[in-house]
């Protein structure tokens, strides 16, 4: 079958180890199913993978790719989970140490088949193509749950979400909006801060610009380069919410700031299947969409990938079969 893997690591190149090609089908374990891949989205994931980050050498070749949509065994249009829990996990499936994502220790959904958990299968309502329904796992899920479980935030709250134009930065942006947030954003061009107003944003900043006044919260996915201008924009009381660092795990904790204005620091990853149910069916009744900035053939998946690697987003990119 077709597929986009990586036989190799390799930390500084992550572009000249990525293969389009011919994979075996996929090894269906008990209590396990198949489904036929209609669009699968790129995540800053797969770029990390490339580069061997979170996936060693020794489970190489491994197949890219988080999340999808497709088809199951039984004809159904379903949205697949990208968490896979241990066996016998019951609860929060974030909150499972042996938790892995597609692609970390199962094989992952950038192919034309993919083996995945009957348990993660969630059906993909009529009203959402497949390209957009592939941009929920991963991306979507981790703004719904950051917004709306993790940060206490109600509607009316002004939120400053670091970064305009990525995955998650757009789904906050899209989904802040039309939940009744004031959403400002950071972005390093004008043409990205315009296509933030473009999408919902009641208004867009250059990078570590001083803010017309302090927010309530910060959602943070940037890390190294942003985190102190995340601590500085938030009012006393205030929360930021972190879900990754694409520039750096290591930024100057800003701890006098922390304590002494009372700031609330949390972390969070992915979602539940629950929360990604709750996301669809809210997806479905509302209307609001995924920005997708780019559909490619699988077979073109490599310029998916300069596009992420070069900044030249708007949205999600996204692999159609």
């Amino acid at each position: 079958m077709l597929a986009a893997f990586v036989s190799t690591p390799a930390p500084d190149d992550p572009l000249s180890v990525l293969e389009v090609g011919d994979r075996p089908g996929p090894e269906v374990p008990e209590g396990w199913t198949t489904v036929q891949v209609r669009a699968a989205s790129l995540n800053q994931h797969d770029v990390f993978s490339l580069r061997g980050v979170g996936l060693p050498a020794e489970r190489m070749p491994m197949v890219l790719g988080t999340d999808a949509a497709g088809v199951d065994e039984e004809g159904n249009e379903v949205v697949v989970h990208g968490v896979v829990a241990s066996p016998g996990w019951t609860g929060d499936e974030t909150l499972d140490p042996k938790r892995t994502l597609f692609s970390e220790l199962h094989q992952g959904t950038f192919a034309e088949r993919v083996a995945v958990p009957r348990r993660n299968l969630l059906p993909k309502p009529a009203e959402l193509s497949f390209a957009e329904a592939a941009c929920l796992p991963t991306a979507w899920l981790t703004a719904y749950r950051m917004l709306f479980v993790k940060s206490g935030l109600r509607p009316g709250s002004t939120i400053l979400v670091q970064g305009a134009s990525g995955g998650v930065a757009t789904a906050l942006i899209r989904l802040g909006s039309t939940a009744g947030y004031r959403v400002w954003v950071t972005g390093r061009s004008e043409e990205k801060r315009a296509a933030a107003l473009a999408l919902g944003a009641d208004q867009a900043f250059e990078p570590g610009a001083r803010l017309p006044e302090r927010v309530d919260g910060v959602m943070e996915s940037v890390g190294k380069v942003t985190w102190s201008h995340s601590i500085k924009s938030l009012r006393p009381g205030g929360v930021v919410v972190t879900c990754g660092a694409t520039t750096g795990y290591d930024p100057g904790a800003e701890l006098n700031r922390v304590f002494f204005t009372q700031l609330s620091v949390i972390g969070s990853t992915m979602g539940t299947r629950g929360e990604l149910e709750d996301l669809i069916e809210m997806c479905r009744v509302t209307g609001v969409r995924p920005q997708i900035d780019v559909e490619l053939p699988l077979a073109q998946a490599r310029e998916g990938f300069e596009r992420m690697l070069e900044g030249r987003t708007a949205g999600k990119i996204v692999f159609t079969l």
